[in-house]
């Protein structure tokens, strides 16, 4: 069997937008990855829908996967001859440990690309308002691990050549390891009023900063239960942020937003709110199979409706295949959203929503194989549509690391969708909203949630992804 090639990728620092084109070319071929727990999960979701997931994490306390084992599944599924992406929170080359996974597959003349990332000690201060050089303020710039193999994890580092020689100072991981790091900086010279800053999960919706000096900065940290995964910058330069801080002002900023999805596509919604600073899961992940269909009577019908914009272009793709010409289609369109409308806009039908269609005339609906439940009609089923199940423990591990504090529901279909899903984690749906501001997007959506027995706080005046937006700035988070 021919080998097959590893890609050793940087994913960035937790904004999905920064991973480098390269690496996310690589993960769009994967057909294995193996990711780590600082690589935004979100990454994996341009993966294709058969790749093999594997979860690398590692906590302070302990590992999933020992680096010993990693090694071995790169060479091992190298060898099955697939594709396979290892992926990295921030740069692999910096505390990736990407020199010892190197080393393993060159020992087996696999063959393999580094692709480096954005690093997380330039990156998080970046979003907290701080350059790590700056003509007047640093014109040196270090980064430095804050815990090595010893046997008390205390890193043992050249103190006074960095006090003596460097300017900034980016201490990866090493929450644990501050009032030593302190202390010693202290010792070998650096003033004890120089400024400190933490930045927890920088580059996130959910970044926070805890900023003293060297002196008070370890007991801000015991106070405020600061944790990893954190850098810790030193130096003066920290003191520009007060001038160009840029992230924590965006109007989305510390929003940390469940998004209920009804498609296997990109959403635009979700970019739209992380444009705006905010946070998003997207839940449920699903799974669609074209489906072989056919359309011989669709121009016997006075109604078709469409269940999501997918179907629309299944819908047409499967005509255009059969050879009928659209024109024989006498029957008027209708859609289930809003998007579904601008699916049909975009090919030039003008379409209204399921709620002006008549009851009188033949129906046919168009979609996927859920249930839709509209009666009298009968139904194309384009395609088959199913939950993810890779994505259920991903999920869980999203919600574990983040505080959501807002729910948004797009759509009516998007309820039963969002609670199914959850009974999958064997998550309650109440227990997860409890102290969660739940916004609705629609008449229809707010229908749904309440006959689910949730409660929405309020909804947008249209359901517009701008209205959307304007609302949750308006509207402090619960």
């Amino acid at each position: 069997m021919e080998l097959g090639k590893v890609f050793l990728v940087g994913a960035g620092p937790g904004d999905v937008r920064l991973i480098t084109v390269k690496g996310l070319d690589a993960i769009k071929q994967a057909e294995v990855i193996l990711y780590d727990r600082l690589a935004n999960p979100k990454l994996l979701e341009f993966a294709p829908e058969d790749c093999e997931l594997i979860y690398c994490g590692k906590l302070p306390d302990r590992h999933i996967l020992r680096q010993e084992n990693i090694n071995d599944l790169l060479v091992e599924k190298a060898l099955e001859g697939k594709v396979v992406v290892r992926l990295k929170g921030g740069d692999p080359g910096v505390f990736g440990r990407v020199g010892e996974e190197a080393a393993a597959l060159a020992l087996y003349q696999i063959p393999f690309e580094i692709v480096p990332g954005i690093s997380s000690g330039i990156a998080a201060p970046l979003y907290a308002g701080i350059p790590v050089t700056h003509r007047e303020h640093a014109e040196s710039f270090a980064v430095v691990t804050a815990h090595d193999k010893s046997t008390d994890g205390k890193p043992m580092l050249d103190w006074e050549g960095l006090v003596r020689g460097v300017d900034t100072i980016a201490f990866y991981m090493g929450v644990g390891n501050l009032p030593f790091i302190c202390e010693n900086l202290i010792a070998h010279g650096k003033p004890s009023s120089t400024p400190v800053i933490l930045i927890h999960w920088g580059t996130f919706g959910r970044q926070k900063t805890l900023q003293g000096t060297l002196s008070d900065i370890s007991k801000k940290v015991l106070e405020a239960k600061f944790s990893n995964p954190s850098i810790i910058l030193v130096g003066e330069v920290i003191s520009l942020r007060e001038k160009i801080s840029w992230f924590e002002k965006m109007p989305l900023y510390g929003r940390q937003i469940l998004l209920a999805r009804t498609s296997e596509g990109a959403s635009g919604l979700a970019k739209g709110l992380m444009e705006q600073g905010a946070d998003v899961i997207e839940f449920p992940k699903w799974k669609k199979t074209i489906l072989p269909v056919e359309v011989g009577n669709v121009t016997n019908y006075d109604k078709i409706l469409f269940t999501s914009p997918e179907s629309v272009g299944e819908f047409f793709d499967a005509v255009i295949e059969k050879g009928i010409d659209i024109r024989q289609i006498k029957a008027d369109f209708y859609g289930r959203s809003s998007k579904s409308i601008k699916a049909l806009k975009e090919r030039g039908i003008i379409a209204s929503f399921t709620e002006d269609m008549p009851q009188e005339g033949s129906l046919l609906v168009v979609g996927d194989d859920c249930n839709y439940g509209v009666e009298n009609a009968d139904y194309l089923v384009t395609s088959k549509k199913e939950l993810d199940q890779q994505f259920l423990p991903i999920f869980q591990r999203m919600l574990e690391e983040a505080e959501v504090n807002t729910m948004v529901f797009p759509s009516g279909a998007s309820v039963g969708a969002f609670i199914e899903g959850l009974k999958k984690c064997d998550i309650d749906v109440f227990d997860l909203l409890k102290d969660v501001q739940v916004v609705c997007m629609g008449q229809h959506t707010k229908e749904q949630i309440e006959r689910a027995g949730l409660v929405s706080v309020g909804m947008p005046v249209s359901p517009t992804r701008e209205a959307l937006v304007e609302y949750l700035i308006q509207y402090p988070i619960v």
